[in-house]
């Protein structure tokens, strides 16, 4: 499988950076600073109508661990439901029991409700007791993706993680690492990885945009550059070879 880049973003001018950058898909989420949440229908939608490449959007109704309450875990699969009707092209998410496992049989149901859309597990299995027992459980789940950073804080320290989990992946399921990806820890991931890649990229507006509006920057502090995206999907190519 080629590999793929993915961009996180939280509004819809990312999204079109990264389209024009080069990347292959967005993740669409809120709040990044608290690791990402549920975006509202009405940025999914205008997302959608502006980005020009699939956006997958992140379903988590709270900062914090991944073990959900009922009231949450319906607020879940209605968050599902808009963004299918919205026309996102995923979603991505992910659930643990109280002891600490992928939630399998939840996660089986969600991925149902979610057809024709693709799901992706995401770094939910990083908090999960054995990363490899999890990732067949995601596997059997019917997830066509999962988001790790191998258990660890950053790529560049779960590289090996990341590297056993593709290898027992066998192609059934994409791999993809998160966290931390920069153009350095990329570089060195692929030498040991073949994964996808899911970056934020982010940098502070004013050296992305020059706006007229002096309140811009102050309410958009992060944007993306489409040559920081470009310069990893020239990465990406190269490591291919």
């Amino acid at each position: 499988m080629a590999l793929q880049l993915e961009i996180c973003i939280e509004a819809p001018a990312a999204g079109v950076a990264a389209r024009e950058g080069g990347a292959d898909r967005v993740e669409l989420c809120s709040a990044l600073s608290v690791g990402g949440l549920t975006p509202s229908h009405g940025l999914i939608a205008e997302t959608v109508a502006q980005c020009g490449l699939p956006v997958h959007v992140l379903v988590r109704p709270r900062a914090g661990n991944f073990v959900y309450s009922s009231e949450e875990l319906r607020m879940i699969e209605r968050d599902i439901e808009a963004a299918k009707q919205l026309g996102a092209a995923g979603v991505v998410l992910g659930v643990l029991d109280a002891a600490s496992e992928v939630d399998a049989e939840r996660t089986r149901a969600w991925v149902a409700q979610a057809a024709p859309m693709a799901v992706t597990f995401h770094r939910a299995i990083d908090r999960s007791r054995n990363l490899g027992e999890s990732l067949e459980r995601v596997i059997e789940a019917g997830c066509a993706r999962v988001l790790s950073s191998g258990g660890q804080p950053t790529v560049a320290e779960g590289a090996s993680m990341l590297a056993s989990l593709a290898q027992q992946a066998a192609g059934r399921i994409r791999i993809a690492a998160g966290g931390g990806v920069t153009l350095e820890s990329a570089r060195q991931l692929l030498q040991t990885a073949s994964v996808d890649l899911h970056a934020s990229l982010r940098r502070h507006a004013a050296a992305v945009v020059q706006s007229t509006d002096p309140l811009w920057n102050a309410e958009h502090p992060c944007a993306v550059d489409p040559a920081d995206v470009r310069a990893l999907v020239k990465l990406m190519a190269q490591a291919a070879h």
